[in-house]
């Protein structure tokens, strides 16, 4: 084989030797005869020579010992039986010097007829031995702590180290244990672990614990300790041995990231600003110090207003007008504080002032003297304070957050004695500013909270009637906070005929938009009910315009608003005391509740409208008779969903509630509701109640009127006698002129039948009824016209006027105010 390493792609003329000069150990092929037929570079440099001097020559004349042809017949025979041999065998260099090398013989193989051996040798090299100086050196000046224990737990020995991490002599450790030199650290908790390594010979490694030394008694230190039995000839356990490290920054920094970590899951848990200023003192106290006061600038906790101040608008006020918002102390009642929760502060460390809140780094005061005179002089309780509760060390950081200056939070230690180091700057940084985002969230969020409670509250009827013909009351409860101000809405509103229309509603979505938008189909519902409109086509319109509130902001940046528009339910009735009847239709809200006077509760269902905003689907209206005294209830789901998410189970509770008859309307409507919902929803919840009342024949009179021109006089005077006979002398005249005009046009215009009718109830209302669908219109009549002033001069005399339509043609009708 050549000397030279051949590279992988080289011609294979060489023949099987190539595949022997990749070992990184010398080799060699050798035949049965003893005869070397390859070697390597390796081997080479091992012995000296090169391959021209050795390859066909005799391997024997390699070896630095006598020959030993048995020896190497029987190695030659383990070989041929597919075995392999090593061995220590010493070989000669070129330059004659003895080579110790470990020698590997593999398993023989066949180079064509010859039969072969791979020979591979390394040099043994001489091992290190350690002089017993260099041994003592290193146990005594080892960076890390040891000792030796007898079985006892008495020490026997120990190194430099050991010493100086517990501060005790080693003349004053020798014979005795660990418990008697230094209480102060878990010493029955580390001799029992070096009990369990002399009884189980198992070693015990990296028990990690705090303690106290006589080095350092005013800091607590954090040690990492391996204990290992010491095993004599026999393996009989004659001891124990033990390592120690000082581990207290790993530590330190170990607690302190687990503690900005959970800092985070137990500050901000709510949208509160003061319950969030709470939590960040509660949760440093004392896990980092022993007396914690936040103080929050007054426009933080205030709804009005921009609500803090923009760090880059300007100079602070010298003097910061703030209130503790949070407020923590190791000691009960934190008799330390000077001021309490809800108190006006103005506290900035001197010699600081408010401009330390707006663009101010955090500040620390390892050390407070409290006859200081600029203490003494500015903050002369707090001096007072520290000297009677020996506070000794401060850190104030200023409290911001996306650009607003929020406040300032203080941490100060009394009863342990270890001063605040600037890396706890960096930690009381971490957590101020956890805080001060969750605060500004809470700022923020309650702000928006409380102006949408503001609007919703704003669009809300402020008082409800129901006229003579029902007694209403009305409960309504705002989401959770948590949940956002939902759109909930009901309404009372008063129609023509002494009727009243009933009207509840709830809009997907919550916050603002959703109040916005529940206020625009309340105040359509008003217009709509204005109209004269029977419950399906009024439910029809509505849907119309959520389909267009729903196109305002088809994509872009207002997409996201356009949520609180997709959709609303909605049910509308229309109840009429003199027919006790009542008309609905609904658009995806649940069922009203029907409590008889006999106390049977029912949920009679109009036919099921889709939701508003859907399009494209009719609605239909459904009536039902209701007996006087009845009571009528509307809700939204959130009542009967409230308990436990059932429907039905909340629906048949709240019937249940509702069928008492040992309470007045409003307290019954305030209790259901309070026994339904016993704790905050995050959604809102409403409840719409009235009692039905009827119109009986002393309040109503009604005369047909033949289709002629010479009865105008007689229905006139009839009304004219009526009106006197139920005590309204003062509204003859006037009742008098309206009736004619009235009538005058309906037989003049209109298709008969023809019938007129007087209520009475709170107003005084006159109705004509006729056949026709034809819309009564308004004119203004030129100077010279001889007609056309009938229905101007009807405006003119009733408080109100309008027409609706029937099933059998149109009824215009008049109100006229009772004295």
């Amino acid at each position: 084989m050549n000397a030279a390493r051949e590279e992988p792609h080289a011609p294979t003329s060489a023949g099987p030797r190539a595949l022997f000069d990749a070992s990184s150990d010398a080799a060699a092929v050798v035949s049965g005869q003893g005869v070397v037929l390859g070697w390597t570079r390796a081997a080479e440099e091992l012995l000296g020579h090169p391959a021209s001097e050795i390859v066909g020559g005799s391997a024997a004349r390699l070896l630095a010992m006598p020959g030993d042809p048995v020896r190497v017949a029987g190695v030659a025979e383990r070989c041929r039986a597919g075995g392999g041999w090593s061995g220590l065998i010493p070989l000669r260099h070129r330059d004659g010097r003895r080579v110790e090398a470990d020698l590997r013989v593999s398993a023989s193989f066949r180079i064509g007829a010859d039969e072969c051996f791979l020979i591979s040798a390394r040099e043994r090299r001489p091992q290190w031995t350690v002089g017993q100086s260099i041994l003592d050196g290193f146990l005594t000046r080892s960076p890390v702590g040891m000792a030796v224990m007898d079985t006892r737990l008495r020490y026997v020995w120990l190194n430099d180290t050991l010493e100086r991490f517990g501060g005790v002599p080693r003349e004053q450790r020798l014979g005795r244990r660990l418990s008697e030199l230094l209480p102060g650290l878990q010493a029955e908790t580390i001799e029992g672990l070096m009990r369990k390594v002399l009884d189980t010979g198992v070693p015990v490694t990296d028990y990690e614990y705090l303690g106290w030394s006589w080095a350092d008694p005013h800091r607590q230190h954090a040690y990492s300790t391996s204990f290992f039995p010491l095993v004599d000839h026999d393996n009989s356990i004659t001891g124990v041995c033990y390592m120690v490290q000082d581990v207290t920054e790993r530590w330190n920094a170990r607690q302190l990231l687990a503690l900005v970590s959970e800092a985070g899951t137990r500050i901000g848990t709510t949208l509160d600003v003061l319950r969030t200023a709470q939590e960040l003192a509660d949760f440093a106290v004392p896990r980092f110090a022993d007396f914690v006061v936040v103080d929050l600038l007054e426009p933080v906790l205030s709804t009005e207003g921009h609500g803090a101040w923009l760090t880059d608008a300007g100079p602070a006020p010298a003097k910061p007008v703030m209130r503790r918002a949070g407020l923590s102390s190791v000691r009960e009642g934190a008799p330390e504080a000077v001021a309490r929760i809800g108190d006006r502060v103005d506290f900035v460390p001197p010699p600081h002032d408010a401009q330390l809140i707006v663009d101010g780094e955090p500040i620390l005061m390892s050390v407070l003297d409290p006859s200081d005179e600029l203490w003494v002089t500015e903050q002369p309780a707090r001096a007072d304070s520290m000297r009677e509760f020996g506070l000794h060390s401060l850190i104030s950081v200023p409290m911001r957050a996306r650009n607003t200056a929020l406040g300032l939070t203080t941490f100060l230690r009394s009863l342990n004695p270890v001063s605040f180091e600037p890396d706890d700057v960096l930690v009381a940084q971490e957590l101020v500013a956890r805080a001060a985002l969750c605060v500004d969230n809470a700022r923020r969020y309650t702000r928006e909270h409380t102006a949408a409670v503001t609007l919703q509250r704003s669009l809300l009827p402020q008082a409800l009637t129901g006229g003579t013909a029902l007694e209403v009351a009305s409960s309504y409860l705002p989401a959770d906070p948590t949940g956002g101000v939902g759109g909930d809405w009901f309404d009372v509103i008063p129609l023509s005929g002494a009727r009243v229309g009933l009207v509840i509603g709830d809009v997907v979505g919550h916050g603002i938009t959703a109040a916005a938008a529940m206020g625009r189909l309340r105040t359509a519902v008003q217009t709509l009910a204005d109209m004269e409109m029977p419950p399906d086509e009024l439910l029809a319109h509505l849907d119309d315009l959520v389909l267009r509130l729903s196109e305002e902001h088809p994509d872009g940046e207002g997409a996201e608003n356009s949520t609180a528009f997709l959709g609303a339910t909605c049910l509308y009735a229309v109840y009429d005391p003199v027919t006790r009847r009542c008309t609905m239709a609904r658009a995806g809200h649940p069922p009203p509740v029907v409590v008889a006077p006999d106390g049977q509760v029912s949920f009679p269902e109009p036919p099921a409208g889709p939701p508003l905003g859907l399009g494209g689907m009719a609605f239909e209206a459904g009536e039902i008779e209701l007996a006087e005294n009845s009571l009528f209830g509307l809700y939204t789901d959130g009542l009967v969903e409230a308990a436990d998410g059932d429907m039905e189970r909340g629906m048949a509770r709240l019937g249940d509630l509702l069928a008492r008859r040992d309470l007045d309307l409003g307290t019954l409507c305030s209790s259901a509701v309070r026994q339904l919902v016993p704790v905050p929803q995050p959604d809102d919840i409403a409840l719409l109640l009235a009692r039905t009342q009827a119109l009986g024949a002393e309040h109503v009179v009604s005369w047909d009127v033949p289709a002629d021109p010479a009865a105008v006089a007689d229905v006139r005077a009839r009304a004219t006698r009526q009106v006197e006979a139920w005590g309204f002398e003062e509204l003859a005249m006037t009742t008098e002129l309206i009736v004619s005009e009235l009538v005058t046009n309906a037989i003049r215009y209109a298709d008969p039948p023809i019938r007129l009718r007087l209520l009475r109830d709170t107003r005084l209302t006159c109705e004509i009824a006729d056949a026709s669908s034809t819309a009564p219109r308004l004119r203004h009549a030129r100077s010279m016209d001889e007609g056309g002033r009938g229905l101007f001069l009807v405006a003119q005399l009733a408080h109100r006027w309008g027409a609706r339509y029937t099933a059998d043609g149109k009824i215009i009708w008049a109100e006229q105010e009772i004295p």
